[in-house]
């Protein structure tokens, strides 16, 4: 059944750009917290002056990939409604508190610090909640009892699959953040807070990808099924790691102007290359939804609303798109904004 395929591609997509804008956002807020106060640097108000527009939107892809799931795959629905509704709450929870305080914090100048650092410490709490999910799908996690599926918690929290997702999920998330700061901050002619992020970013880079090996290893005992799968995507993977050189070493290119590395390269290819991997990790994980009671096949929706919101996706898009290309000169390239703004006074 090709449509089911389909629908899993744009759920896959939707997930993906989520991913992708949630790294850079909580990234963002965690270094934010991490340089408060410092006076030798202006990476928070880099990180700051990022925020200040962002936080706003990337929250939109995650509601698209709800709907999406919800509509393309609604037989699903209960079976991960139960599964999810510890770590999802929590997260919604999160994710309320860490929006009220963005709100007011550039309004209520008294309570500065304390905004920042909720909107630090749940950028990290955030992901790792996020992250638990992986290995819950995979298998040997769940018991099913009736039409009922429990997380054995026991058994999730003493394996090693959990703590290996959860730190190449931050490590990823920090990486990003730093490459995509260290190519703000040169927007922004803020080489010295360039030079900060690019060092985050060398330092980052190299555990990141070792936790992705750790991950992938810990898969062995947990979901051999899975591992098997992986293999068979051996070149999707192969050729994200060429990606992640190449990217890795334009940290060290020369620049036009002289200048050491070109972040720019490597915040795309950081993009392609993830995107490799996380659609070779997902195809890896085909046909199932949760292993192995639950398959694309057993949860796709009729015929009829699968193109009803094939059709309305399309033109919501179609009209999203220029909305978000827009925003991306008006706040992220705009040279008025990064730098006749006072990054000191960005709050």
């Amino acid at each position: 059944m090709m449509e089911a395929y389909v629908a899993i591609i744009i759920i896959w997509l939707f997930l993906f750009l989520y991913a992708l804008g949630g790294a850079i956002d909580f990234g963002a807020g965690f270094w934010s917290m991490f340089y408060f106060g410092r006076k030798d640097t202006t990476a928070a108000s880099i990180a700051n002056l990022y925020l200040t527009p962002s936080w706003k939107v990337t929250n939109v892809f995650l509601v698209l990939f709800v709907v999406a799931l919800v509509g393309f795959f609604p037989h699903a629905a209960f079976a991960l409604g139960s599964i999810m509704i510890v770590p999802v709450s929590f997260v919604l929870i999160l994710l309320i508190i860490r929006s009220a305080f963005m709100v007011y914090s550039y309004s209520v100048q008294k309570y500065t610090k304390l905004f920042t650092y909720i909107s630090g410490i749940t950028g990290l709490l955030i992901p790792v909640l996020m992250l638990s999910i992986l290995p819950i799908i995979i298998g040997g996690f769940v018991e099913v009892v009736g039409d009922r599926h429990y997380i054995l918690y026991d058994r999730l929290l003493a394996s090693p699959t959990l703590y290996a997702h959860i730190g190449f999920g931050l490590s990823a998330e920090l990486f990003l953040s730093s490459l995509f700061l260290s190519d703000y901050a040169r927007e922004a002619k803020s080489m010295e807070t360039y030079k900060v992020y690019r060092r985050n970013a060398i330092i980052l880079g190299p555990i990141m990808l070792s936790m992705a090996v750790a991950a992938t290893m810990t898969l062995i005992p947990e979901a051999i099924w899975m591992v098997d799968n992986m293999v068979r995507q051996w070149h999707l993977f192969a050729l994200s790691l060429v990606v992640f050189s190449i990217g890795y070493s334009a940290l060290w290119w020369p620049s036009r102007k002289g200048r050491v590395g070109q972040p720019r390269v490597a915040v795309l290819s950081m993009v392609v290359q993830i995107g490799l991997a996380s659609f070779a990790y997902g195809w890896s994980h085909m046909p199932y939804i949760v292993y192995p009671k639950l398959t694309i096949y057993d949860a796709f929706t009729n015929i009829k609303m699968y193109y009803s919101l094939l059709w309305g996706y399309a033109i919501g898009m179609a009209i999203l798109v220029p909305l978000f290309y827009w925003f991306w000169r008006l706040f992220l390239k705009d040279k008025r904004y990064l730098t006749d703004k006072k990054v000191d006074d960005v709050r």
